[in-house]
Parts: structure tokens; C-alpha cells; sequence
């Protein structure tokens, strides 16, 4: 693992490189975006025996660079008024493509953003980077969140600056049912938790009511989309999925899907694995269909 830095418009954003041992020169570049209340170390914690998402993406040719989003980790807190999920999507979208200028082999990226990470991830996507976006996979988050649910009682907490949950207070809202995930795979979560602003935490379950529509209405590139069947944070019912859906009516290529028998924080239960194998499948074939379509392209293009 390598740490990466830049400077936007004034502001660090610190990130990880994750390179694969054997790449597959085929594979876009992933680069991930976490959740509140976690780093970008998020996405190096093994749920199971398979290992984490940075295991399994490394083992299958996949490079990955996790950021840490603005006030988490080394990249810098943005001032409460500055702090929308729109402005974390402008200075993250100056950041890859400064990360990009030294990595001229990448195949094109592949957006993986989870809870707040899903929903700046989409916000990037509707900026259309001057980058090679191909795609973005977006877990746990959604179209809904339940009504006086556990997203809005966090979102209502008479606190303001940077603040913290407890650990258990926490992981009522990250596990499913206890046999869904490991005493290991908890011990291992706890080293990428992190205090969140709390201007972020009180937007969130307001994001889909307020942003969802627009920015999918903006989105050209293909979507992978999971929920978790027991998230404590967001309705991941069927009706609520196809409402997912419905926003996303002119993109012909979003797939959603529930994930069974996992909570929150898919990643990080013994099933997670699967799910980030079916990450990879749709980051490999938007690479894969990418070059079809270009080549196509080419092949159809007038001579000059």
C-alpha cells in the first residue's frame, strides 16, 4: 500500500493506493469512497476468511486507491456551509483526476462508494469528470430512508462540529442477524472508524428526498446498486428498490439488488465477499463493453 495526496482548490485529499500484485490489463482502476463515521480504511477490512474488498480486488488484477473524504482521515474538514456532498463531489473529482495524470496505463475508473461514499460517488457521476468514469457501484444507500427510522434520529443530534458515536451505539446500526458477520470481522472494523462532521451526518437522510432525482436524471455511465436486507439506516424493501430504479428511468444500465441476510455495512459480513466478486464482474465488463463500443466506433468512423 503506497500513500497518494493532493491539493484542490486549497484543499488536501489523502488517498491509498492499493496495487495488485498481477494486474489484469483489462481491469479499470477502482477507486472507493467511504461511508460516514469510517476512513477509507473501510475497505481494508476482511469480513471473511476471502479477505477485504482491497484483498479480493488485488487478488483478481484490480489496482485500488481508497480516499479519505474531506474531514476524515489526512484529507482536510471543510467548513460547515462549504460542506455538501456536491462540494466533496467537485474537489474528489479534481483529486482522481490529479491521481490519474501519474497513472497513464489505467483501463478508465470504476467508482465504489458506500452509504455517504454511494451518494458523493453518484454526485461525481453527474458532474461528468473529464476522466474516464466507466461506472459506479453504489451500496448502502438508496431512494428511502424509514420515517422517524435510526438515519433520522442520528441526523437530529443536537450536536454540531466533528463528533463521534459510541462503538456500541454504532454497531446496533453496521451488523444483520449475529450470524451474518464475525467477532474478528468487528474487531477488525473498529481500526477504520472515525469521528464524522456533523453537518454530513445531519444531510445524509436528506440526500435522496433532495438530490437523488437530479443527480440520476445526470448520470449517463452504467450503476450497480446494492442494498442490505437488514439496513438499519435506509428501506431496502422491494417497493423502495424499484423506486431506486425509477429515478434512473433514461440510464438503460443500472442493475440493483438486496442483498440477504446482511446489515449496513455489507462489506463486512461473511457474505460480503460474494458481493465484491459481483463488483469486479460489473467493473470488468463496463471496462470490457467500453472498448467494444469504442472500437466500433473507430471501425464505423469515416476514413480522412
Amino acid at each position: 500500500m503506497r500513500t497518494l495526496s493532493t491539493v484542490v482548490q486549497g484543499r488536501r485529499i489523502a488517498a491509498h493506493l492499493h496495487p495488485a500484485e498481477h494486474r489484469n490489463p483489462d481491469a479499470p482502476l477502482l477507486v472507493a469512497l467511504h461511508g460516514g463515521l469510517y476512513t477509507g480504511r473501510y475497505f481494508d477490512v476482511p469480513g471473511s476468511a476471502a479477505g477485504s474488498f482491497a484483498d479480493i480486488a488485488n487478488r483478481n488484477g484490480f489496482d485500488l486507491i481508497t480516499i479519505d473524504r474531506p474531514g476524515y482521515g489526512d484529507s482536510d474538514l471543510l467548513d460547515e456551509a462549504e460542506n455538501t456532498f456536491a462540494r466533496q463531489a467537485e474537489l474528489l473529482d479534481g483529486a482522481i483526476g490529479y491521481l490519474l495524470a501519474s497513472y497513464p496505463d489505467a483501463a478508465g475508473v470504476i467508482l465504489v462508494g458506500h452509504s455517504i461514499g454511494g451518494m458523493v460517488g453518484l454526485e461525481i457521476a453527474a458532474r461528468h469528470p473529464d476522466w474516464n468514469l466507466l461506472g459506479i457501484s453504489a451500496t448502502g444507500m438508496g431512494a428511502r430512508i424509514p420515517t422517524q427510522g435510526a438515519a433520522e434520529e442520528l441526523g437530529t443530534l443536537p450536536l454540531q462540529g466533528i463528533v463521534d458515536v459510541p462503538i456500541p451505539e454504532r454497531e446496533k446500526l453496521w451488523y444483520g442477524p449475529e450470524d451474518s458477520y464475525t467477532a474478528s470481522a468487528v474487531e477488525a472494523a473498529r481500526r477504520s472508524y472515525a469521528p464524522a462532521p456533523m453537518v454530513e451526518l445531519a444531510a445524509a437522510p436528506m440526500w435522496a428526498a433532495t438530490r437523488l432525482d437530479p443527480v440520476a436524471a445526470a448520470v449517463e455511465v452504467p450503476v450497480h446498486h446494492a442494498l442490505a436486507e437488514f439496513d438499519a439506516l435506509w428501506d431496502s424493501s422491494a417497493d423502495a428498490r424499484e423506486l431506486f430504479l425509477s429515478k434512473f428511468s433514461d440510464n438503460p444500465r443500472v442493475e440493483s439488488e438486496i442483498v440477504p441476510g446482511v446489515g449496513h455495512c455489507l462489506d463486512h459480513h461473511l457474505t460480503g465477499a460474494a458481493l465484491h466478486l459481483r463488483q469486479l464482474a460489473f467493473a470488468l465488463d463496463c471496462a470490457l463493453t467500453s472498448d467494444s463500443t469504442r472500437l466500433r466506433r473507430n471501425a464505423s468512423a469515416p476514413a480522412l
